[in-house]
C-alpha cells in the first residue's frame, strides 16, 4: 500500500513531484551508475515530459540531479547556468514517439574519463522512479536500496558466485534481476539490498575475471 509521501513526494523546489523530484532522481541515478560527473549528456525526453520539460521545471532538476544537488536544494533554479560554467554540457531532446510510460527520460552520458552509458529510466509519482534500462540491458532499479550492478559473463555458477559473497556478508537480498543480450556473452545483473554493501565485497567482486563491470551504489 502506498503512504501518502508516496503519492505527495518529497521536498521539491518545482511544482510537480513526477516532472521535477522525479526528474532530478533519475539524474542523479545516472550519474551514480556512470560512477561521474558527465562531461556531457544528452537528454531524450519522451510523453508528457517532452511536452512540459520547460514550463515544469524538468530540465532544471535534471540538471541539478547531475549536479548532485538534493530536491531541497535552492540552487535547482539555476542549475542549468552552473552545469554550463562547471563544464558540464547538457542537451533536452524532446521525442513524439510512443513509448510504455508517459514519464520517460533517457540520458546518454559520457564521463570526463571517456566513459559511456546511456540510462532509461521512468518517473512513477511522488518523487519516485525506477531505472528501465542500462545501456540495452532492461534493469529494474528504484534507488531506495543498496545497489550492485554487475556485468558479467553469461556462464553457469556466476550469479551463485556472486550472490554467495553478498551472503557470506550477512547482507539480505531484497530484489535481484538478471539480463543479457544474447546467450553466452555478457549478462547485467542487478541487485538490491537490505544492508550496506562494504568495501571488501566491492574489491572482490571487481578482481574476479568473470566481472567485467561492477557498480556500488549507496542508499542516500
Amino acid at each position: 500500500m502506498e503512504s501518502v509521501f508516496d503519492i505527495i513526494g518529497p521536498i521539491m523546489i518545482g511544482p510537480s513531484s513526477s516532472h521535477t523530484a522525479g526528474a532530478l532522481k533519475l539524474a542523479s541515478m545516472a550519474r551514480s551508475i556512470l560512477g561521474e560527473t558527465p562531461n556531457k549528456v544528452v537528454t531524450r525526453l519522451y510523453g508528457s515530459f517532452a511536452k512540459t520539460y520547460k514550463g515544469h521545471g524538468s530540465d532544471r532538476a535534471i540538471a541539478a540531479g547531475f549536479l548532485g544537488f538534493n530536491t531541497e536544494d535552492e540552487r535547482i533554479p539555476n542549475a542549468i547556468d552552473i552545469a554550463a560554467e562547471m563544464g558540464v554540457k547538457i542537451e533536452f531532446i524532446p521525442l513524439n514517439i510512443p513509448v510504455d510510460h508517459p514519464n520517460t527520460l533517457e540520458f546518454e552520458m559520457i564521463g570526463k574519463s571517456g566513459l559511456k552509458i546511456v540510462v532509461q529510466g521512468i518517473s512513477v509519482g511522488g518523487g519516485n522512479i525506477i531505472v528501465k534500462k542500462i545501456d540495452n540491458y532492461e534493469v529494474n532499479l528504484t534507488g531506495n536500496y543498496e545497489t550492485l550492478i554487475t556485468c558479467h559473463k553469461d556462464h553457469p555458477g556466476i550469479i551463485a558466485k556472486i550472490t554467495q559473497i553478498i551472503s557470506s556478508k550477512n547482507i539480505n537480498i531484497a530484489y535481484m534481476y538478471v539480463s543479457r543480450l544474447e546467450k553466452g556473452k555478457d549478462a547485467m545483473m542487478t541487485i538490491e539490498t537490505d544492508d550496506y554493501i562494504t568495501s571488501d565485497i566491492y574489491s572482490t567482486l571487481l578482481s574476479s575475471p568473470d566481472l567485467n563491470f561492477v557498480k556500488v551504489i549507496h542508499k542516500t
